[in-house]
């Protein structure tokens, strides 16, 4: 056991965010992602009333981009565990994310149009942890059919690359200097 684990004590809280990713046509895919978040004790509101343990949030994400833009082109939002009556008038605080880029300024542009006052804390982490799951997804789609022989095809995917996300992927590293070569290659 960890020198944390040794000095902490019982589980009372869980957070669990689980994402999928459907193949849905030649440039298109839905990601799905579900939060369940749930207190593991009785806990007691401000008010002093006594609630039971269980589901706090279960909030359901889902949206359909396209292309290696990743444009957004519908979502959709389910909330069948909510904490207050409140949080259902939410469900669609979520629309002003169709026709963005899952790209360089998702997340400023996310928080802009829907965080704060203007949306729920947690659908936003839901739809800002999926980001990065529709990438993986869309590429993992992508790859499942032979790559385009076209050479203009193949450099358009060069300014899709997650550059400078990590040092794996820093822009003057060995990754990316392979890849360019292998993208213009003949």
């Amino acid at each position: 056991m960890s020198a944390i684990m040794s000095k902490s004590g019982r589980r009372i809280h869980s957070r669990d965010i689980v994402m999928s990713t459907y193949d849905a046509g030649e440039n298109a895919i839905i990601v799905e992602g579900e939060l369940m978040e749930k207190r593991l004790q009785e806990y007691y509101l401000m008010s002093g009333e006594k609630r039971p343990s269980g589901v706090l949030h279960n909030m359901i994400i889902r949206f359909i981009a396209e292309g290696p833009e990743l444009v957004i082109r519908d979502i959709e939002v389910e909330m069948p565990g909510i904490p207050r009556e409140e949080c259902a008038e939410l469900v669609d605080s979520l629309k002003p994310a169709v026709g963005l880029s899952i790209s360089s300024g998702f997340t400023r542009k996310v928080k802009e149009l829907a965080g704060g006052t203007k949306g729920c804390h947690h659908l936003l982490t839901l739809l800002l942890s999926m980001a990065p799951a529709a990438v993986q997804g869309y590429w993992t789609s992508r790859a499942s059919r032979p790559a385009s022989t076209d050479r203009k095809a193949r450099r358009s995917h060069l300014k899709y690359m997650p550059l400078n996300s990590c040092r794996v992927w820093r822009e003057d590293g060995p990754l990316v200097k392979r890849i360019r070569e292998e993208l213009q290659a003949d």
